[in-house]
């Protein structure tokens, strides 16, 4: 008798994050985005539409310093930090190393 060949775990959680092996990439990324906005909708727009720390214009751009940010700013570093911590929390350690240099989600 063959295993379960899917190259994700057993069973599936609202809790967790599907796991993904290296294997049926489009499968998982679907998985992930009804994941993702079932947690919260805002947190798959940075994966759609990348993230950007907040800055502002002096003759050159800098970062803004956190206690300047909005509350809106705030709110879409949220979301982009909470959907780096599921994708972190859904891959093996090889796919771990592919993207632990990445610091946003679209670049995950």
């Amino acid at each position: 008798m063959v295993g379960n060949q899917l190259p994700f775990a057993k069973g599936a959680s609202i809790n967790r994050p599907p796991l993904v092996y290296g294997m049926n990439y489009s499968f998982w990324k679907v998985w992930m985005k009804i994941f993702m906005e079932y947690v919260n909708r805002g947190i798959w727009n940075p994966v759609v539409n990348g993230y950007t720390i907040p800055a502002q214009v002096e003759g050159k751009t800098i970062e803004k310093p956190f206690e300047s940010w909005s509350v809106d700013e705030i709110r879409r570093a949220k979301y982009n930090s909470k959907a780096i911590n599921i994708i972190f929390s859904s891959l093996n350690c090889d796919e771990i190393s592919r993207v632990s240099t990445c610091t946003t989600t679209k670049e995950m």
